[in-house]
């Protein structure tokens, strides 16, 4: 694991080096090109063409070069490149096109293909039996990824593309610093409206989490640490905006640690004004989870996100639709439910264990992942404090929940919307427009823990 320790012995050598580089770069008039950088206007890049748009593109080397000047250590990660839809690691065929053009290297050899113009290739190309793919920018900005969809389009990454033949198709590895990564992570994963600090505590929170998954590969196969999906953080759904990027250059190299150790931050979108433990998802305390424990979300008179429409909602779920639904996610036949009952709360009062009850038997199901997949699927809508509605999906809300039977009705009443462990991504922001820092958010979220730079 990367040592918080460690970082603090080299801390102060690290804020003189960058001192010095303060100085060198003054003295060399480069202040005026430094402000240009911090006038971005984070536009999406699915729009138009543009001044701004080609120097959104300089930005990953910009902020390599930002970083480098301070010091702040920068490792590469690898990143598998998932299908549209996030469906296959593997892809049908891979279209890559730059604005200043490509440069194509395999088995020793280079190419070069024009600015502007997509390259494709697909799982028969001859280039591919020779060996990896890599392709780069010419100027070492971006590359547009044309066969596959994302929130913002066509996605585009910093870095280097490689490309490996395997029985599916093409597997694609994006391989680029982890800062340059975070920029295009944060605004993924929190909204890029959201107010500063909450950003660079979610700046922080992603840095952590990477750190964690870099000390080993989630794909050995290809050599990569993590997927772009929501199996590890999203990546490259939402543009590099110029909030988000903001969060990422002033938290650089900022990590979240316990007992020395960097943590693995995790986060969620709502609280229902508490948190919880890991103990939802059936680990034990330990001397290294401490720091995930139930908190009260709120200033002592209220909690922060009251007045959010997932605060509190309500699903009313007729008896033939959950028994249909309890019968497929749990792969036994309970006939006709008769009773529905949460038979063991954990920290946070969240639901540790539900009993479903039937004609043909019961069931008991454990861990809050697995409870909120058994009411599961569609049939029911689900309906918000303020009143609006959305239907239901493969898992409930949240697993902070009561549930009772009305006639020939489920009435499942809750709040928050995720698994409750970690920071609320909304109740950071509430906190962050009371004035709330980035530091205050994380240590209430994750306690006992301490912001290091590396």
């Amino acid at each position: 694991m990367y040592s918080c320790r460690k970082r603090r012995k080299t801390y102060r050598a690290l804020c003189y080096i960058l001192a010095l580089g303060i100085c060198l770069l003054f003295t060399a008039g480069l202040q005026s090109s430094l402000s240009g950088a911090d006038n971005r206007t984070g536009q999406q890049e699915k729009e138009e063409d543009g001044p701004e748009r080609k120097r959104a593109r300089r930005e990953p080397e910009e902020q390599n070069e930002r970083t480098k000047e301070a010091g702040v250590s920068n490792p590469d990660i690898r990143v598998l490149l998932l299908s549209t839809g996030y469906q296959n690691e593997a892809h049908p065929e891979v279209s890559v096109s730059s604005a200043s053009g490509l440069q194509i290297t395999c088995a020793g050899k280079t190419e070069e293909w024009p600015a502007g113009k997509m390259w494709t290739i697909r799982p028969d190309d001859r280039r591919l039996k020779d060996g990896v793919i890599r392709l780069q920018a010419k100027d070492g900005g971006d590359l547009t990824l044309g066969s596959i969809e994302r929130g913002c389009g066509q996605p585009s990454y910093g870095g280097t593309l490689e490309l490996l033949a395997t029985a599916e198709g093409i597997v694609v590895i994006n391989e680029l610093p982890v800062e340059t990564y975070l920029c295009r992570v944060v605004p993924s994963e929190m909204p890029a409206s959201y107010e500063l600090e909450a950003l660079k505590a979610q700046a922080v929170c992603a840095r952590s989490y990477a750190y964690r998954q870099m000390e080993s590969y989630g794909y050995p196969e290809y050599q990569a640490h993590v997927n772009d999906s929501t199996d590890y953080q999203v990546y490259g759904n939402s543009a590099a905006q110029e909030s988000s990027t903001r969060a990422v250059e002033e938290t650089a190299g900022q990590t979240l640690c316990y007992r020395g150790e960097i943590v693995t931050a995790y986060y969620y979108s709502t609280s229902c004004g508490h948190t919880t433990s890991l103990e939802a998802w059936g680990t034990a305390p330990n001397g290294q989870n401490q720091y995930l424990q139930s908190v009260h979300v709120g200033d002592g008179k209220e909690d922060y996100e009251k007045d959010l429409p997932w605060y509190r909602w309500e699903a009313k779920i007729p008896i033939r639709v959950l028994s249909d639904l309890a019968g497929l996610n749990l792969r036994q036949d309970l006939g006709m439910l008769t009773d529905v009952e949460v038979t063991r709360r954990g920290p946070g009062d969240v639901a540790l264990a539900v009993t479903f009850t039937g004609e043909k038997g019961s069931a008991v199901v454990e861990t809050e992942n697995k409870i909120r997949r058994a009411f599961g699927g569609s049939g029911y809508e689900i309906t918000r404090q303020d009143g609006t509605s959305a239907a239901s999906g493969s898992l409930l809300p949240s697993a902070f929940f009561t549930v009772e039977k009305n006639g020939d009705t489920f009435v499942v009443r809750g709040g928050g919307y995720g698994h409750g462990i970690g920071m609320s991504q909304n109740g950071a922001n509430e906190m962050a427009k009371k004035g709330k820092s980035c530091q205050e958010i994380l240590q209430l979220f994750y306690q006992g823990t301490e912001i290091v730079s590396n």
